[in-house]
């Protein structure tokens, strides 16, 4: 793949050189692989440094991975199997191997001139200033939820939140189902909560930060953000052939931890009629109780529309008994696909996701409807703007025991594939498809922040001005 540049120029710029350092989960290293990918694009000579158990799933060319140690080697966190654990070690071996790292490059021509750290791992800020080279941070989640806890972290919003809707500068209310699980229930993840606040500890030493966002889609949550931090919007990180097509055969992330069956998935909707399948799929983590499971899988049978279920193998024993061969005329169940593909393809008429971040900019960056289902974290307030904000989909009503009834389901899903408002849900996405492409493309809001960001680091590196400016 020969990557283009902007200024048409195909020799890196011998003095600037990024290394990369994601979070060890999927939805963390598509994002900022996909950065690197830009970067390099803009002749940045780019290094993506992972935990050994990650570094053998990234397959994106031109990009040169180094591992780092997260303490957990062989099988990382399911290793640790424990998020405490787990985190408390890649703080110590992750600070000790990127330092390493860092000191191997600076013995070469190339030495390191910035770390772009995932904001989960703020300990990679500290080695930046360390070795006196600068520290850029990137948030994998909205500016929406940014601004939530960065509110928490300065001690700007009490938790537990009892005076609802909380209202926030640049946000809609948010109501009891709109806030992350974090907030509505703080004592049942202690550690995540924990890790969500850590990212904003020493965040004012960082140098740029960075959101997967762009200004069309989340501009005015973005003015209550600046009153906290500098935040630039660089997104959305989707892979170029899905927006500008400036990055030459850039059609997927380039980093799976599992292996996608597209060839499966993709037949199977070549025999399928135009926007007529729902796509359903809950992302790498979510883990639906058996009861949600079986008002979906019901729900599916009974709305009588194709369908298309990725579900992991861990998953499967919660489906109803007989559930595939009841189905087989309709709908397919698959371990893994190749989400961008299924997206683009025409037979996709509506999405039905957990609203994680990468899967909602996924969906609008592709123009496809969404039934919002979330289950945890950040995808409660995501849900809120695709549903309420943004007008591209409908989240169906929990019923007392936070179950969405296969009757609403099936409601929502009619909403969205057929009849005058999913006119009106299609047309609103396609807006944001083409306000997704403008942003990324030339001269467009979040290229102009990469190049920003290309342009000072060649400069301070030819002033030889290193460390906090």
């Amino acid at each position: 793949m020969v990557l283009q540049s902007h200024n048409n120029n195909n020799n890196m710029n011998n003095n600037v050189h990024v290394l990369v350092i994601p979070y060890p989960a999927q939805g963390h290293i598509s994002p900022l692989i996909q950065f690197a990918k830009r970067l390099l694009s803009k002749n940045i000579k780019t290094t993506f440094a992972t935990t050994h158990y990650t570094v053998q799933s990234i397959t994106a060319p031109n990009i040169t991975v180094e591992p780092i140690s997260d303490g957990f080697d062989q099988s990382g966190f399911s290793q640790a199997n424990n998020v405490d654990l787990f985190l408390t070690s890649f703080k110590s071996n992750g600070s000790k191997t990127l330092s390493n790292l860092v000191q191997k490059h600076q013995k070469t021509s190339t030495p390191i001139t910035c770390i772009v750290y995932d904001s989960f791992l703020p300990w990679a800020l500290d080695v930046a200033k360390k070795h006196g080279i600068y520290g850029a941070a990137f948030f994998t989640n909205s500016a929406a939820v940014c601004n939530i806890f960065c509110r928490i972290h300065h001690g700007l919003i009490e938790v537990p939140v009892d005076d609802l809707p909380l209202i926030l500068p640049g946000l809609p209310p948010l109501n009891c189902r709109d806030l992350p699980s974090f907030i509505r229930f703080p004592e049942s993840y202690p550690a995540y909560m924990a890790m969500k606040l850590s990212q904003f500890s020493n965040l004012n030493l960082a140098d740029w930060m960075f959101v997967n966002t762009f200004q069309a889609l989340e501009g005015e949550v973005v003015k209550g953000l600046t009153e906290l931090f500098p935040a630039k919007l660089i997104g959305p990180m989707v892979p170029s052939a899905y927006l500008d097509g400036r990055i030459k055969g850039d059609k997927g992330y380039g980093a799976s931890l599992w292996k996608p069956l597209s060839e499966d998935c993709i037949n199977w909707l070549e025999t399928k009629s135009s926007k007529s399948v729902a796509y359903v799929s809950f992302g790498s983590m979510v883990s639906l109780t058996s009861e949600q499971m079986e008002e979906i899988a019901f729900g599916l049978k009974q709305s009588e529309v194709n369908f298309l279920w990725v579900l992991r193998e861990s998953e499967q024993g919660k489906l109803p008994k007989g559930f595939k061969e009841l189905i087989k005329e309709k709908g397919i169940i698959v371990t893994w696909c190749n989400q961008l593909e299924l997206l683009a393809h025409d037979g996709v008429g509506c999405f039905v996701t957990h609203c994680g971040w990468n899967s909602t900019l996924e969906s609008l960056s592709l123009g496809v409807p969404v039934v919002c289902l979330p289950q945890w974290a950040d995808q409660l307030p995501d849900a809120k703007f695709l549903e309420e904000i943004w007008e591209v989909g409908v989240r169906p009503k929990e019923d007392e025991n936070g179950v969405v009834k296969r009757g609403e389901f099936v409601e929502s899903l009619k909403v969205v594939m057929e009849g005058e408002k999913s006119e009106v849900i299609r047309r609103n996405v396609m807006e944001w498809k083409k306000l997704a492409r403008d942003a990324v493309s030339e001269g467009g809001s979040s290229d102009k922040n990469i190049n920003d960001f290309v342009d000072q680091l060649m400069k301070k590196e030819k002033h030889g001005n290193l460390g906090s400016y």
